[in-house]
């Protein structure tokens, strides 16, 4: 009998990253492939979790890696994996009622890292996943959008550069 040493984790990557090829492959849209398959695996792996904002941040790892070693395989653009995964884990924490500001961090932390990891700029890495998060947040709603900006703000370098000063009253 062959024991299965795989990890959840190892899984969680294999599967986004599976997912990531296969709905690309049925569209030929890296951006579209990448959202839709993270939404779904956020959303799945996170089933009947206590904390749904905790268990969402020790999950997107896995996704961020699984989505950027797909982008990788298939030699679609990084950054487009990266803005598009965070874009896609932060939509789907706030459909499943996950703190939206903390989900948006954690995103785009590992998306920085695991770009930087496949030889991207961290620098446009940065702006990308800060980007990713700014548009799921004003996708979400206002409230979404304030808690996105001041979380990545406060947490991630860089993040004010490319959010810019708040709106003068």
């Amino acid at each position: 009998m062959v024991e299965n040493t795989e990890s959840t984790l190892e899984v969680i990557t294999r599967v986004t990253k599976n997912a990531v090829i296969g709905a690309f492959k049925g569209t030929g849209e890296l951006a579209q492939a990448i959202v839709e398959s993270t939404t779904d695996i956020v959303k799945a792996t996170i089933v009947g979790a206590g904390d749904l904002t905790v268990a969402i941040e020790k999950r997107v790892g896995e996704i961020v890696t699984g989505t950027i070693a797909a982008a990788n395989e298939i030699g679609g653009d990084l950054y487009v994996a990266i803005k598009n995964t965070v874009f896609g884990i932060v939509k789907a924490g706030s459909e499943v009622g996950a703190d939206v500001g903390k989900t948006a961090v954690a995103a785009t932390e590992v998306a920085i890292k695991a770009g930087a990891k496949a030889g991207t700029d961290v620098g446009t890495a940065t702006k990308e996943a800060v980007t990713g998060a700014l548009e799921a947040g004003d996708a979400i709603g206002a409230d979404a959008s304030q808690a996105v900006r001041s979380a990545l703000i406060t947490s991630i370098k860089g993040a004010e550069d490319v959010i810019g000063p708040p709106p003068r009253k």
